[in-house]
This record gives structure tokens, sequence and C-alpha cells, in this order.
């Protein structure tokens, strides 16, 4: 098993906090400051607009891409291909990005209703900042806590290790049935 990061790689470092428009607003203009775009994820295509407005009311003259896997094939690559090149600022998607994504320019991700997913898929998703060299960023706002939720986000929050995330994962959610039937011997 590989233990460590790339030598120029640094941790992602990851933040849990409730919504808070003046934070997002900072973190947001903290990376478009240091010249880097941002991810947005918000899980639900129909709620994309109404964010999309409440992002464009905090910082008027950022430019927002939106993605999600109801557009066209050839639509989501082309919006992909200019977010990459460096077209717009913020990329404000669904969970599509979760892999396959390598754009080093992007060093900051902020994750909306993370209780909503799970603890692998955030994990994931937190992998796709911190591609470069630049320190990256990882928020996660909690819309609604519960106590799942809580012990999820705060298994992220302790490490980055994939395995350790893993270990923890099948604690808090159990082992399951391989054959997707429970016995009652």
């Amino acid at each position: 098993q590989i233990n460590t990061a790339p030598s120029q790689r640094m941790p992602v470092q990851t933040y849990v906090t409730p919504y808070d428009e003046e934070l997002l607003k900072t973190a947001i203009e903290r990376e478009l400051n240091r010249g880097g775009q941002v991810f947005f994820l918000h899980n639900r295509v129909e709620e994309l607009g109404a964010i999309h407005d409440i992002l464009h009311r905090l910082i008027p003259d950022m430019k927002i891409c939106v993605a999600h896997g109801q557009m066209s094939s050839g639509e989501l690559e082309n919006k992909m291909l200019e977010f990459i090149r460096g077209d717009y600022d913020l990329l404000l998607c669904t969970t599509i990005i979760e892999s396959g994504l390598d754009i080093p320019n992007a060093n900051t991700i902020i994750i909306n209703q993370a209780q909503n997913i799970g603890l692998s898929d955030l994990h994931q998703l937190r992998g796709r900042v911190g591609r470069g060299d630049a320190q990256s960023y990882a928020l996660f706002i909690e819309t609604i806590k519960t106590k799942d939720s809580e012990k999820r986000l705060e298994v992220l929050k302790k490490s980055n290790d994939g395995f350790y995330i893993a270990e923890e994962d099948l604690k808090l959610r159990g082992p399951g049935d391989i054959f997707g039937v429970k016995s009652d011997e």
C-alpha cells in the first residue's frame, strides 16, 4: 500500500462548517486572488440555478460554469474543456467530477449539503483538488447536522488516508451481506 503522496503534493486542508455566505465568499475570493479555480458541488440538478444566483450575488464578476450529468455529452465536454482552459473561475456542478478530472489549477472544492454524501464519495471528491503544487482546500458545508453526518465528516477532518477512511466507513455503515439477504439463523 502507498502511504505517502507525491513529494510536491500537500495534504488537502479540510474544514466542516454550517452554511455561511460570508465564509463562502471569503473562500472563493481567496482562491481566485491567487489565480486558482474553484469547484462548487451541489448535488441537486434542479437547484443549480438558485445556487448560481447566490454565487453571482456574492461575487458578481466571477465567471461561473454549470455542469451536470443531465447535459448532453457534447455540451458537458465543452463546458469541462472551457473550465480546464481557464475560461471560468468556478465550476458549479454535481458529483460528475468525482473521478477522472485532473485540473491542477482547481485548488478549492466547496461541497454544499455534504451531510447527504457518503464518506467514500466525499473523500473521492476531495481528491479533485490538490493535483498541483499549491495548497488545496476542501470546505464541507453541513446544512443539516445529524449524528451520522457528524461522524462521517469528522473522519474526513482527521485524515486524508484513503485506507483509514475506508476502515472508518466500514465501522460506520457495517459490512453488509455479500449476498444481499439476511438470514434469521
